[in-house]
């Protein structure tokens, strides 16, 4: 099966800004755009899921208006991590001890209290797994940390002991990473 894992457009905030699960609008030109490129690439009929995060349901609607033929739901396993108190906070006004904390115990920390990086990985696990099971060609409409994540399990990693383990490359805004996956 193919596995489409595509990020959302550019966000309405600045660069710099801690956002994950903060439910942040999209640029509406640059989401039109990838959801044009997408279509087209996109074959018939394939199931469509979403992170329900405002930012990735635009892009789905406006994929779902240009291709009718996609089978389009939301799942929450797909939202990006949440950052607790971080959230909305610039990156460079975090205390620097509280990213070295995360990375020193990088498996199960809660930056910002929310949610591990452990989580992330078993819920998108989830997903991940459903799809392999049922063996049909898919996208997912989501954000870097899942789709990073996505790129771990479908190398047979299902848990990041180390900081400089997870991957650092996800695609830019409004674009997509294509994965052959096996039952």
């Amino acid at each position: 099966m193919m596995l489409w894992l595509v990020r959302h457009a550019q966000v309405l905030l600045p660069s710099g800004v801690c956002y994950g699960a903060s439910d942040v609008a999209s640029q509406a030109p640059a989401t039109l755009a990838a959801a044009q490129a997408l279509a087209a690439e996109l074959p018939a009929g394939l199931a469509l899921l979403s992170s329900p995060r405002k930012r990735c349901e635009q892009l789905a609607q406006a994929l779902v208006q240009l291709r009718p033929d996609l089978n389009y739901q939301t799942s929450a396993h797909l939202a990006e991590m949440d950052f607790g108190c971080w959230e909305g906070q610039p990156w460079s006004a975090i205390p620097k001890s509280a990213v070295d904390a995360w990375v020193t115990d990088f498996v199960p920390h809660r930056f910002g209290g929310r949610e591990s990086v452990t989580e992330v990985m078993q819920r998108v696990a989830l997903v991940f797994d459903a799809n392999r099971r049922q063996n049909q060609d898919a996208a997912w409409i989501t954000h870097a940390g899942v789709i990073r994540a996505a790129t771990l399990l479908h190398q047979g990693i299902r848990l990041v002991n180390r900081a400089e383990n997870w991957p650092k490359q996800a695609p830019a805004y409004g674009q997509w990473l294509k994965l052959s996956v096996s039952p």
